[in-house]
């Protein structure tokens, strides 16, 4: 305790500077934690969340029961794997590409573009997202009908809403997500590329031999980290999403906590729906960190 006193007194700056983050990380994070008693109790407003009577995990085995407990936990779990397989390696071969440019102008521009649309709101995005598939006025059908093809209501096709969610996704946050990359890429040693082009290495080869294995404890990190979160689907783009024809193929977890808890006002159930999603993610990300440290030489510990 001694020793740990005086590099605390030694280093009392550094605590310093890290106090704003943890008092709010126990405001905003740990505090609510209390609250998720209300999963396991019978929570009424009236009684609050210490008074209302306690019943245990019927929440949750009332949730195991319901007609459409598979249908919601198949929707999350596709769309987020369809988003991980799909995202995940767009900003690596954007970085990979932008890395290649030795055109500082061009280089610029294309980053910007590609980094714009991530400073669009949700709500903006979604409004895009419908412009561009109207039937009437949207530039897909307009270009489908140059081709030939028969204009169809895009959004009301359950067969395509994970396809156009996950690919607005990558357009939205590919430049943003390969920010990260590109920095790793910066950090490269340049006597690697100068020892690779005497030995006569082709421009792929330096890609494949150089500038990946530079990326992977990044890649690998960031990979556990979106595995922790494969059953948070974001709330906001999949309820302005959707609509009574394609519910079916976008009712997630998220929207589905939030009708049952908001707006039919059933809290205890809907925070124990909440918390099973928040179990499994935790359950998902030890197992690919585990993973992860026996297959590499990095994981998160």
């Amino acid at each position: 305790m001694s020793i740990a006193l005086r590099l605390a007194k030694k280093n009392w700056q550094l605590y310093l500077i890290i106090l704003p983050s943890l008092v709010y990380l126990l405001i905003f994070k740990y505090v609510p934690m209390v609250g998720v008693q209300i999963a396991f109790k019978n929570y009424m407003v009236t009684k609050g969340i210490w008074g209302s009577d306690w019943i245990g995990f019927k929440h949750f085995i009332d949730f195991f029961h319901l007609p459409i407990f598979w249908r919601v936990i198949k929707n999350t779990s596709l769309l987020s794997l369809y988003s991980l397989l799909v995202g995940f390696p767009a900003p690596i071969i954007l970085a990979l590409a932008l890395n290649e440019l030795k055109n500082g102008v061009f280089k610029r521009t294309v980053q910007l573009v590609t980094f714009a649309p991530y400073f669009i709101s949700t709500v903006i995005m979604v409004s895009i997202i419908m412009l561009f598939l109207s039937p009437q006025l949207g530039f897909v059908h307009l270009l489908a009908d140059k081709f030939g093809f028969p204009a169809e209501n895009i959004m009301s096709k359950p067969e395509y809403f994970k396809t156009v969610y996950v690919l607005s996704d990558v357009w939205q946050f590919t430049g943003y997500a390969s920010v990260i990359y590109i920095a790793a890429l910066a950090g490269v040693d340049p006597h690697l590329y100068e020892a690779a082009k005497v030995d006569g290495a082709s421009r792929f080869q330096r890609v494949i031999h150089i500038d990946l294995p530079s990326l992977m404890p990044t890649a690998v990190i960031l990979l556990i980290l979106n595995s922790g979160q494969i059953m948070n689907v974001g709330f906001e783009k999949v309820y302005l999403m959707q609509n009574a024809i394609n519910v079916g193929a976008s009712e997630v977890i998220s929207t589905y906590v939030y009708k049952m808890g908001l707006v039919g006002a059933n809290f205890s159930f809907s925070a124990a729906v909440g918390l099973f999603n928040s179990i499994v993610n935790l359950l998902l990300l030890i197992v690919v960190n585990h993973v992860a440290r026996k297959n590499s030489e990095t994981s998160l510990w």
